[in-house]
């Protein structure tokens, strides 16, 4: 899977299964899954046709309770704490499963 991220990741939290790369530094292909922070929601919002895949999965990485309220109305499909980012694969596995089969 390709995953994109408007926001700042430690790539090695990543599987070798999935390309991960980050917006700003240039893409070669549109994106299965999209990693975004409340800092990053708008630049993504305005980008999204041109990055994204027909069929994608948006995940937000959120730092507290109102990072969630205000994610909450832009269609997010899942959610993970930025504390527990170390577990991300087991996230993008579930929503692959869920969403992207």
């Amino acid at each position: 899977m390709n995953i994109i991220t408007f926001c700042e990741i430690d790539e090695s939290l990543f599987d070798n299964e999935h390309k991960v790369e980050h917006f700003h530094s240039g893409l070669s292909e549109k994106a299965d899954i999209i990693i975004i922070n409340i800092d990053s929601i708008f630049e993504f919002e305005e980008n999204k046709s041109e990055v994204c895949k027909e069929k994608y999965v948006s995940v937000a990485m959120i730092d507290d309770e109102e990072d969630y309220d205000a994610f909450k109305n832009f269609g997010i499909d899942a959610w993970i704490k930025a504390s527990d980012l170390s577990e991300v694969n087991g996230l993008l596995n579930l929503v692959k499963k869920r969403f992207l089969t």
